[in-house]
C-alpha cells in the first residue's frame, strides 16, 4: 500500500491538499483513504460533508475517516491506562483527575497513527493519504520509537522481573505507603503497545512505498518550521518526497496593493529551494475562493500535480545527511552535477550556510549541534562532507 503523510504549520492548508491528492488519485482509477490523526479534525470541513469514525465513501474510490479515539483507546491502552490511574490515585490525585493524568500529551495523534497500521494490515486500499497533526506533534509521535526503544530494551524487562518477585510479598503485608506494583498483564499490554508503535515506523520509514510530503507557505516562520521538520525527519529515516508551498499570489493579481507581499513570496520561493534541494518543490496559487467541497479539492489537486501522478514517489534519498565523526559531526552533501571550487561555510546558531560556484545549501541543524562550529570541509567524489565540531578540522 502506498502511504502519504502529510504534515506542516497549522494553517498552512495540509488538510486541503491531503484531501485534493486523494481525490485525484482516486479519479484516477485508485481506492484511496484519507484519513487524520488530528484530534481537531478538518477533513469534514474540507470535504463539506460529514467524515466518520469508520471509512466513509465520498466520491467514486474515494474514503474519508476521521479517528474516534475512545475505540483506540479501549485496544491500546486501557489496561495500561488503569494501572496508571490506580497509581496516580495513590499518590492522591481525585479519581477524574488521576484518568486524565493517565492519558499522556500526544497520545490521541498517537493512536491516529496506529491506525495507519491497521489499514496496511487490512489491505483494503491501494493508497492510503494521512493528514498528519502539525509539525512538532508528529515529530515527538514520529521519533518515539527511538525514544521508547532504550527503556524497552533495557529497563523494562528488569522492572517486570522486579515486579513478578515482589508482588506476592506486596500481597500480603499490604503497607499502604508502598506503592500500587503493576501486574504482569500491564507490562504485557505495554509491550504490545511498543511493538504496535514500532509496527507504524516500519511502515513509514519504508521508502519504497512511504514518503512524508511538507506542507508550507512562502512565510518565514513557516519555512523555517519546515526546515526544522525536514532535518528531523532525516535523522529518525522518514524519506520527504516532496515540499507542497501552498496559497502563491497568482501572476493575475497585479493590484500595486499586493507588490511587496509577491516580492515577499519570491525571496521564500529562493529560501525554499536553497533548503530543500534537489527535493521537488510543488506549488498551489492562493485561489479566491476557500477551498472545500470536490469541485475545489479537484482544482487544488490540478494546480499542485498537473499531468503528474499524485501518489508517485517524487524523490529518494535525502538532500542532506548528518553522520557521526569523532568527536564531532559531518554534513553530508550528494553534488553530483556541481563544479568543485572552494568552499565557502557559514554557522550561525543552527543555521549552516554553505556555496560550492554557484551551489548554496542553507540548512537547519538538530538543537544538539547549535554549539558546534563548521571547520572545514572536503570532497568525496560527488560528496561534500562539511564537519562540525568543537575544535580544529
Amino acid at each position: 500500500m502506498r502511504t502519504i503523510l502529510y504534515t506542516g504549520k497549522g494553517g498552512v492548508g495540509k488538510t486541503s491538499v491531503a484531501a485534493a491528492t486523494a481525490l485525484k488519485a482516486a479519479r484516477a482509477g485508485k481506492r484511496v483513504l484519507v484519513m487524520s490523526t488530528d484530534p481537531a479534525h478538518s477533513l469534514s470541513d474540507a470535504f463539506d460533508e460529514e467524515v466518520g469514525a469508520e471509512p466513509k465513501e465520498m466520491a467514486t474510490g474515494l474514503f474519508a475517516q476521521e479517528m474516534d479515539h475512545g475505540l483506540m483507546i479501549e485496544e491500546h491502552w486501557a489496561e495500561i491506562q488503569e494501572y496508571m490511574t490506580t497509581f496516580f490515585e495513590w499518590q492522591g490525585a481525585e479519581a477524574l483527575a488521576a484518568e486524565e493524568l493517565a492519558m499522556l500529551p500526544g497520545m490521541d495523534e498517537l493512536f491516529g497513527l496506529l491506525m495507519v497500521r491497521r489499514h496496511h494490515e487490512d489491505a483494503l486500499y491501494d493508497a492510503l493519504i494521512v493528514d498528519a497533526a502539525p509539525t512538532g506533534e508528529t515529530l515527538r509521535l514520529l521519533s518515539l520509537p527511538d525514544q521508547m526503544s532504550w527503556y524497552v530494551e533495557k529497563i523494562f524487562p528488569m522492572q517486570r522481573r522486579a515486579a513478578k518477585v515482589i508482588r506476592p510479598f506486596a500481597r500480603r503485608t499490604r503497607v499502604d505507603s508502598l506503592p500500587p506494583l503493576p501486574e504482569d498483564s500491564f507490562f504485557g499490554a505495554l509491550q504490545r503497545f511498543y511493538e504496535a508503535v514500532v509496527g507504524v515506523e516500519d511502515i513509514l520509514t519504508d521508502a519504497e512505498n512511504a514518503s512524508v510530503r511538507l506542507v508550507a507557505n512562502a512565510e518565514k516562520m513557516v519555512i523555517a518550521e519546515a526546515r526544522r521538520a525536514y532535518t528531523y525527519l532525516n535523522l529518525y529515516g522518514y524519506p520527504v518526497d516532496a515540499v507542497v508551498v501552498n496559497r502563491l499570489l497568482p501572476e493575475e493579481v497585479s493590484d500595486p496593493y499586493f507588490e511587496k507581499w509577491r516580492e515577499a513570496q519570491g525571496r521564500h520561493l529562493t529560501t525554499i529551494g536553497e533548503s530543500f534541494a534537489p527535493v521537488p518543490i510543488l506549488t498551489a496559487r492562493l485561489f479566491d475562493r476557500e477551498m472545500y467541497g470536490l469541485e475545489s479539492l479537484a482544482a487544488l489537486a490540478e494546480d499542485v500535480f498537473g499531468e503528474e501522478e499524485p501518489l508517485q514517489v517524487f524523490f529518494r534519498g535525502a538532500a542532506h545527511e548528518i553522520v557521526k565523526s569523532g568527536s564531532g559531526y559531518e554534513v553530508v552533501f550528494n553534488l553530483p552535477l556541481v563544479e568543485k571550487g572552494s568552499v565557502d561555510l557559514s554557522k550561525k546558531g543552527a543555521e549552516l550556510l554553505v556555496r560550492v560556484g554557484g551551489y548554496k545549501r542553507n540548512v537547519l541543524l538538530p538543537d544538539s549541534m547549535v554549539r558546534l562550529k563548521a571547520s572545514g570541509a572536503r570532497f568525496e567524489g560527488d560528496r561534500l562532507r562539511v564537519r562540525l565540531s568543537d575544535g580544529n578540522f
